[in-house]
């Protein structure tokens, strides 16, 4: 079910700590993923290709806000939330208030910590944390011609 993969953060910890009891590899990543594409879809399958576990956490609404202005996001947190918990490559998806996600990483201290190819791997919110522990940090590929902003422009015009 769906809603079994959406948790809080609390949830998460608990959670996090059983599975890494158990051998496993948490992976994590995070955005805002507003109007779902093939680029989001393929970046969390490799993304899930890295560990045993995904962990997607959505920026809110609020942190969108700050982040994109007043007109985002298209698609409010609750549905984005379904959304991207339908993927089958997604273990789990919670919600974070800040702009940046590293609370959220501090807090739940993945083994790898990945961010689209967009982002130079040395400025990754987040880096020197996982790092300092023996996490590993990486960057995947973006697929070209795929982006929320390029859909909001083509729907306007």
């Amino acid at each position: 079910m769906l809603k079994d993969k959406i948790k809080t953060m609390s949830q998460l910890k608990g959670i996090i700590r059983g599975l890494k009891k158990k051998g496993e590899r948490i992976a994590f990543t995070n955005g805002c993923f507003d109007i779902l594409h093939r680029g989001h879809v393929e970046y969390l399958e490799a993304s899930k290709r890295c560990a045993n576990i995904l962990i997607v956490a959505l920026n809110s609404d609020k942190s969108i806000r700050k982040l994109k202005g007043a007109t985002r996001p298209i698609i409010n947190e609750k549905e984005r939330t379904m959304i991207v918990a339908a993927l089958e490559s997604v273990d789990y998806v919670t919600i974070f208030e800040e702009v940046d996600p590293l609370k959220v990483i501090m807090e739940l201290k993945p083994d790898i910590l990945i961010k689209g190819g967009d982002w130079d791997v040395d400025k990754v919110v987040g880096k020197d944390f996982v790092e300092s522990y023996g996490g590993i940090v990486k960057t995947i590929p973006c697929v070209k011609g795929y982006s929320t902003s390029a859909i909001i422009e083509k729907i306007k015009s």
